[in-house]
């Protein structure tokens, strides 16, 4: 069964640093786009970062210049370093990705979610 790991959450002060990473597993042949979203408590989910299978990226203007996404390929595993981080960055992280799953002879593309990462910054 396929599915997205998250690590790497927790509470850091103002102008701190955190780590994300995502982890996919399951029976992949390969994945397409992949990316953080997050959701603060009584907001809708919104785009952090996506990167694609190329490398080309993608940021919310509120994490420019911030947060950098990237990942690797060989560990079928998506990152986000967090920078300079805000009290408005508190939320639960999501990853997310299309996977290009195999089951024998067959194939789909189906989009995953993690489970999510709580991001805590408070002094």
């Amino acid at each position: 069964q396929e599915q997205l790991v998250e690590s790497g959450g927790g509470l850091v002060h103002p102008g701190g640093s955190l780590r994300l990473s995502c982890a996919a597993s399951g029976s992949i042949f390969s994945i397409n786009h992949m990316g953080w979203y997050r959701q603060a408590p009584g907001k809708q989910r919104e785009l952090v970062a996506t990167i694609t299978s190329g490398g080309n990226t993608n940021y919310a203007e509120s994490v420019k210049g911030r947060f950098t996404i990237s990942r690797d390929n060989a560990k079928n595993t998506v990152y986000l370093q967090m920078n300079l981080l805000k009290p408005d960055d508190t939320a639960v992280y999501y990853c997310n990705a299309e996977l290009i799953i195999t089951r024998g002879t067959s194939w789909s593309t189906n989009d995953y979610w993690g489970q999510g990462t709580q991001v805590t910054v408070s002094s």
